[in-house]
């Protein structure tokens, strides 16, 4: 087994001499003229804005090719560990402006554009999305693929290039309507199909038992071909690969199954295999038994464990060793991490290769495999928990089915072993589900197959370990740990925020770039004056510059020196979007009372809804009805303003995030996993307001309690109402200020043209709200008027403070592969 790199090595950046035009500002000019000319086929005359935009990502991407090739070429010479994170998403955004920041090449960049009489920030406006996730576990694994290049780790993520990503949001009347994002349409400057390495992926079929061994037989095949984008770390030369699979139908797909003049209607059918990879499913924390999904789970699966084993055979130790044939050393060089349960299905088909084609005896197997994987668990809601028919298996994948059948019984064998007579265990423990509709429950296969399981935030990890997979804790507590989330700020900061990143390096230097600990300096500028003020003005500035931006987009005057006050996620009951609206009609309903103080506020809430999310949608008609009235009221004027943002992504947080005062985190305490955009605001200056829930409990250890505005019900508090017994009437009777607010719902107050239309939320709110929103209202409503009081005073600011948090302890870059959480962020600027 090759040595591990030492730290320095690792670290140490890869040779690019002999790359030329390094940032030259005439050579990008000259390069953007030579892509326009012959890769766009058009002169000044007649080529169009996305024309120039190509030309420049062409410009771009030319940077990045010789690092891309030079970093493969390096990991197959050294060899290290290789990291595969698999993930059915990956919400990357835009690529150009990341692409520049990451080369030093932004500078370059802009100075020639600038020259060429073009605008590089209406250039980058041109580029579509790559909107290939929900929420919070896709945006965590694209921030991941940035930190790992960072870092210098050989790290690849695997997914699905669908063809269309998560949908295009409308507002239409205060409703949410969904058009499908066609992301592609235009071509994507970024990817390099690689035919060479297309790969085949089995389905249906059955299964035949013989001396020799297994074999899985008169299956359909489905071709995935392979799309690698370059992920380059920061001002490294290290560029690691995304790779996401296609589906393709073989050249005889369905031909033998038609009669001879049925050519035509084989081909057209060719749609059925391709559309594995069309569209991304929609749902954030809710699980779709359907089969096309399962089929795109394992489609990824399948072509990714090939691709491994593929560079696990082919890669040398040094130069001169033979190919690899032993897979003792498996679990040496490669890790493959599962975000979620939807790649769940890695452990069945690695056992599935390994015991039937490579011929490894079962429990070598089994420990290759355990050794291997490892399972990052991103929810504790139980809608949201991943249980397969199995019967759909017995059709779709019935080698597998046998595969986690025989894993099921070694793992209860060794349960009731441990347990003697404990006949619930085993039925808890269980990855069967027995009942009506046999289920196989993925995060029970997860667990049993990986060798280390993780939350993603310390109190997620601690409510897995006592709730969700509270047998499976006490069966192998070694194997639980916790992975607090993290956000890239190359992205999240120096991307988004350039001014605010310029104001901390004249203070502190550039390092903070690739190591947020170094933000913990800025604690010396406490007192600063210059630096409070300069800090205030960037915000300002981004305040301004969002205001023209909403204007020109939703024709609203808005006051830029009110509180941006903005909750932007997906919506979903647990994150409490409603409770935000009942703030925003009790401000309303103060307006006229001379004795409550009435700060400036715009109200911002934006995410999407799941199409067949009833009460999700309800919620955003309810914003949208709210901000009717409330903007359109004159008494109220520029003093509240209540705004729905249209199709949030993540190209539109990087405009509302840097402009944010306050951030809204307000789910039910022990409901959200983690939650990445509190880090997000939190690192660009806003102040939180918060339950004790997922990564706000660590933000608020590291900058200060008093740094964050924390209310509500602890867990604990929400277990022990639980047990007691929920009652939203007992808060309607006894608080006026929400009686009003539920009876101008409910009476249509907010729906003038239709009073009844929010008769669902109400009766959600007063009968069986699972997420306690009255619960929270009171100890709501005063901390908001805390949040005022601070922002009153706040006009002149007079001290800032900073905090870090980087969980993982030990030398920065000092981790396994599965320690990777570049992490880190807990910082306020607070006035």
């Amino acid at each position: 087994m090759a040595a591990p790199l030492s730290d320095g090595e690792r670290r140490k950046q890869i040779s690019v001499r002999g790359i030329a035009g390094l940032g030259d500002v005439a050579e990008v000019r000259k390069s953007f003229n030579r892509h326009l000319h012959f890769t766009l086929v058009k002169d000044r005359n007649v080529a169009t804005p996305r024309d120039y935009f190509f030309a420049l990502a062409h410009t771009v991407r030319d940077h990045l090719v010789g690092r891309w090739i030079r970093t493969q070429q390096h990991y197959y010479e050294r060899d290290p560990k290789r990291i595969y994170y698999l993930s059915l998403e990956f919400y990357m955004g835009r690529t150009l402006q990341n692409t520049m920041v990451n080369l030093g090449l932004q500078n370059a960049c802009d100075e020639a554009i600038y020259q060429l009489g073009l605008d590089l920030e209406e250039l980058e406006e041109i580029e579509e999305d790559a909107g290939l996730g929900n929420g919070g576990l896709g945006r965590l694994a694209a921030c991941f693929l940035d930190s790992m290049a960072t870092l210098g780790l050989a790290a690849y993520g695997y997914g699905i290039r669908y063809e269309f990503g998560i949908f295009n949001q409308k507002i239409v009347d205060g409703w949410q309507v969904e058009e499908a994002d066609d992301w592609l349409r235009y071509g994507n400057p970024w990817e390099k199909a690689r035919p060479e390495y297309m790969l085949p992926v089995h389905f249906y079929g059955r299964v035949e038992h013989s001396p020799e061994g297994v074999k899985w037989v008169d299956t359909q095949v489905v071709l995935a071909m392979p799309y690698d984008t370059p992920v380059p770390g920061y001002k490294n030369n290290t560029v690691n690969t995304m790779r996401l699979w296609s589906a393709k139908a073989p050249n005889d797909f369905n031909l033998q199954e038609f009669n001879v003049g049925d050519y035509i209607e084989a081909v057209l059918d060719r749609n059925l295999a391709e559309n594995i990879s069309r569209v991304l499913y929609p749902n954030d924390n809710f699980f779709e038994g359907k089969e096309l999904r399962l089929k795109q789970e394992y489609f990824v699966v399948a072509a990714t464990l090939q691709d491994i084993i593929r560079r696990f055979k082919s890669s040398k130790f040094g130069c001169q060793d033979p190919v690899r044939t032993s897979f003792e050393t498996f679990p040496d060089k490669v890790a493959i991490q599962l975000n979620d349960t939807h790649p769940a299905l890695s452990i069945p088909e690695l056992m599935r290769i390994l015991v039937d084609v490579e011929k490894v005896d079962w429990d070598k197997a089994w420990e290759i495999t355990k050794q291997t994987c490892a399972y990052t668990n991103h929810t504790v809601l139980p809608e949201a928990l991943e249980r397969w028919p199995v019967s759909m298996f017995e059709k779709l994948l019935p080698r597998h089915l046998e595969i986690i059948y025989a894993l099921n019984q070694m793992h209860l064998d060794r349960v009731a072993a441990l347990y003697p007579g404990d006949i619930d265990r085993l039925r808890r423990m269980s990855v069967i589900e027995e009942g009506d509709c046999k289920r196989i429950n993925m995060a029970h296969l997860c667990v049993i197959g990986s060798h280390a399981v993780n939350g993603v935030a310390r109190i997620h990890s601690d409510i897995v370990k006592n709730t969700v997979f509270k047998d499976f804790y006490e069966l192998d507590p070694e194997k639980f740990q916790n992975k607090t989330n993290g956000i890239t700020p190359r992205r999240w900061l120096l991307l988004c925020n350039p001014g605010l990143a310029d104001v901390i390096a004249e203070k502190i230097g550039e390092d903070f770039v690739t190591d947020l600990s170094q933000l913990k300096k800025l604690l010396d500028f406490i007192d600063d004056e210059t630096f409070i003020r300069d800090v205030a003005k960037v915000k300002q500035e981004n305040k301004l510059k969002f205001s023209a931006y909403l204007e020109e987009h939703y024709k609203v005057k808005i006051n830029p020196s009110s509180m941006f006050d903005i909750q932007v996620k997906r919506i979903h009951e647990y994150k409490r979007q409603l409770l935000n609206c009942l703030h925003a009609i009790t401000l309303y309903n103060r307006k006229s009372d001379p004795s409550k103080s009435f700060v400036p506020r715009t109200i911002m809430i934006g995410g999407k809804a799941a199409p067949g999310y009833h009460m999700a949608k309800m919620i955003i008609k309810l914003i949208t009805s709210i901000g009717e009235v409330v903007n359109n009221d004159p008494y109220v004027g520029d003093k509240l303003k209540v705004i729905f943002l249209e199709n949030y992504r993540v190209s539109l947080a990087e405009k509302v995030i840097p402009a944010a005062d306050l951030s809204q985190q307000i789910s039910t305490a022990g409901t959200e996993a983690s939650g990445t955009g509190n880090m997000k605001f939190m690192l660009n200056g806003a102040l939180t307001i918060g339950t004790m829930d997922g990564a706000n409990v660590e933000m608020a250890e590291e900058a200060g309690e008093e740094n964050l505005f924390i209310f509500g019900m602890r867990v604990e508090e929400v277990e022990a109402l639980d047990r007691q017994g929920y009652n939203a009437r007992e808060y309607y009777d006894r608080i006026p200020e929400l009686r009003q607010a539920i009876d101008q719902i409910s009476s249509g107050f907010f729906s003038p043209r239709d009073p009844g239309c929010f008769r669902d939320v109400v009766n959600m709110l007063m009968h069986h709200d699972r997420f306690k929103v009255f619960a929270d209202y009171e100890a709501y409503i005063k901390c908001q008027g805390q949040v005022d009081q601070l922002f009153m005073v706040r006009a002149v600011p007079t001290a800032s403070s900073v905090a870090t948090d980087s969980v993982q302890p030990g030398p920065k870059g000092d981790r396994s592969a599965l320690e990777i959480t570049e992490l880190a962020v807990a910082s306020s600027y607070t006035y």
